[in-house]
């Protein structure tokens, strides 16, 4: 089985004319990127030559990206690493790429669906649950609405209608 990978960034296009490129972050800065020396982009495993804050994104370079024409190639890629490349996580944590395909069950533990994906408009993290009849619902995930107990997720069931 391969190591789920986890998305860090996603490539917003080129930057300058020597291969660089300007990142969208998902993690917390460029730094926590720049930790990592292999990553894929795009599916295609590459060495992380730098990365670094560059005002309101982030700029980078990979091994084999030259010119401004092989980086504005990339524009839309994801930055991925292997999950296990992850730093370990403290008590109540939790990696997006961990909860999404979680089960979801009610308080009487019947099932209810499955995380789809987690989002973050800046109010904190939504999940998007996918129910069996192919209908999604974002929920707060929040203590008493959406619980992370024992490998899946619990729903209040006030949050369903």
């Amino acid at each position: 089985m391969t190591d789920k990978r986890v998305a860090l960034a996603a490539v917003a296009g080129a930057h300058g004319v020597k291969g660089e490129v300007r990142l969208k972050l998902f993690s917390d800065s460029a730094a926590s990127l720049a930790q990592h020396q292999n990553v894929y982009v795009g599916g295609a495993q590459r060495r992380l030559l730098f990365a670094r804050d560059g005002g309101k994104t982030a700029i980078a370079r990979f091994e084999g990206v030259a010119d401004r024409s092989a980086a504005e190639a990339l524009r839309g890629s994801l930055i991925e690493v292997d999950r296990s490349a992850l730093p370990p996580l403290e008590e109540g944590e939790y990696y997006h790429a961990d909860i999404v395909g979680l089960p979801c069950v009610d308080r009487d533990g019947k099932p209810v669906g499955t995380v789809a994906t987690v989002e973050n408009f800046g109010a904190g993290d939504l999940l998007e649950i996918e129910f069996p009849n192919g209908k999604r619902s974002l929920i707060p995930f929040r203590d008493g609405v959406a619980d992370l107990e024992d490998g899946r997720i619990v729903l209040d069931p006030e949050f369903l209608a």
